[in-house]
């Protein structure tokens, strides 16, 4: 299933699940330091970069995808740590990986959203 909502399209698995991705990005192989981004609609929390699967995606694509649009890294995507349900406002269901960054990009797609 699909919504349209203007800029977007937002897609939905069988059980009326908003399909999502995102990764936990970690800076090297060792995984001690994790990437955060800052989101405009909730400035004073910080989170794992991730959203909407478009039509056709699969999840390991939207999750690189997600990565180099809203924190403007690059890397080598890792293992599936869990998919995981959000039930209250809004029924998410989100793919969630590991990737090791590899490049960061000093200006990327929401950088100048971002502050």
């Amino acid at each position: 299933m699909m919504k349209f909502k203007p800029n977007q399209t937002r897609t939905y698995d069988g059980e009326g699940f908003k399909r999502r991705a995102a990764c936990l990005c970690f800076r090297n192989e060792k995984e001690d330091e994790v990437l955060l981004v800052s989101s405009s609609r909730h400035p004073d929390q910080w989170i794992v970069p991730g959203g909407g699967m478009e039509p056709e995606e699969e999840p390991c694509g939207t999750a690189v995808r997600e990565v180099y649009e809203e924190a403007g890294v690059k890397g080598k995507l890792g293992r599936l740590l869990g998919i995981f349900e959000h039930n209250e406002d809004r029924k998410h269901r989100t793919y969630v990986y590991t990737l090791i960054v590899t490049e960061t990009l000093e200006d990327w797609e929401e950088s100048s959203a971002s502050g």
